[in-house]
């Protein structure tokens, strides 16, 4: 809508008032359309993740079959293969929104792919669509524990499957001792997180901004429970590798980010801090950017040594007890 010009006592017309309503703001419900086909594109990677997923399992190929030969029936496990499947396509939303935010926040590249607000609004919607994926993830293999625990009446099984996978520290077999409560933060810290943008304007831009840095930290969780707890990247193997390397461009994103970023109060002088520039806030900056040089240094230092913590195949099936070997 156009403002309205105002006429004055000579008949003369004024320039229109200046608009002093506030910017509009973005918000949820706007959002939540506009994340549709991002999702329908998440919802058919997952389609096509699980089918393969499937598919390998049938024929006896699947890195799963070698950590638990139990598991060799996909009709019988098809919502855990479903729920891996939620948590692959989750990853690489994930993966896809933080190189957005770092692109957005970092050095301004001479040309972009897209406008500034077309990259901020697929910033958003693929930051919705992966809460939703990761909330998938969770919900299928709390369906998949629900289902294994036949033997018990149908109160015991349902809290069995939401309190082992819901509630920190309840899962207490192997492995996932230490995986599931990781994956469990990484969940917990990107709900609130992730919506905190739309209430932005009641707890301040700045307190949004300091608590929305700690995003990195939510990707960082996902792909730590994926390594320690992905039986597709349980091995030392290609896909473990190729894992380790999609974490490359993530961190040089990040190095680049830290060390010019497009604010200029968060820009440090190369060996002295700025004029007015706080000693714990210039100190913990610089911290950031050795850190973040050091993440680049061990990643590749991983890939080209081949030590990624992946385990060995072993020569001998293991244990067929589902308890030996816990899915993810």
């Amino acid at each position: 809508m156009l403002p309205e010009m105002t006429q004055g006592d000579d008949g003369a017309t004024a320039p229109p008032a200046p608009d002093r309503r506030p910017p509009d703001r973005v918000a949820l419900s706007a959002d939540l359309p506009a994340a549709l086909p991002t999702t329908g594109a998440a919802v058919l990677v997952t389609g096509a993740v699980f089918a393969f997923l499937y598919a390998r399992m049938e024929s006896g190929d699947s890195a799963t079959v070698a950590v638990m030969p139990f598991m060799d029936d996909p009709g019988t496990y098809w919502m855990y293969l479903l729920s891996q499947a939620f948590g692959w396509s989750g990853l690489l939303w994930a993966w896809g929104t933080v190189m957005l935010g770092l692109l957005l926040s970092g050095p301004r590249p001479a040309r972009l792919p897209a406008t500034r607000q077309a990259l901020e609004r697929w910033h958003r919607t693929t930051s919705l669509t992966t809460m939703a994926l990761m909330f998938a993830h969770a919900l299928m293999f709390a369906a998949e524990l629900v289902r294994y625990e036949a033997q018990l009446a149908w109160a015991e099984r349902l809290w069995a499957g939401f309190a082992d996978t819901f509630v920190p520290g309840w899962y207490d077999s192997g492995t996932g001792q230490i995986a599931i409560p990781i994956g469990q933060g990484a969940l917990y810290l990107a709900v609130p997180l992730g919506l905190l943008f739309y209430i932005r304007h009641r707890i301040g831009a700045k307190t949004w901004r300091r608590l929305h840095r700690f995003v990195i930290v939510v990707y960082v969780l996902s792909v730590w429970h994926t390594l320690l707890y992905g039986t597709n990247v349980w091995y030392g193997e290609w896909p473990r590798t190729v894992l380790w390397l999609l974490q490359l461009p993530v961190a040089a994103l990040l190095l680049l980010r830290l060390m010019w970023p497009s604010r200029r109060s968060e820009r440090l002088g190369l060996w002295q801090r700025r004029e007015g520039a706080s000693l714990p806030g210039w100190a913990g900056r610089a911290v950031g950017r050795v850190a973040a040089g050091a993440v680049v240094v061990g990643l590749l230092v991983v890939v080209a040594s081949g030590h990624d913590g992946g385990r060995e195949r072993p020569a001998e099936p293991p244990s067929t007890s589902p308890h030996a070997h816990e899915p993810e």
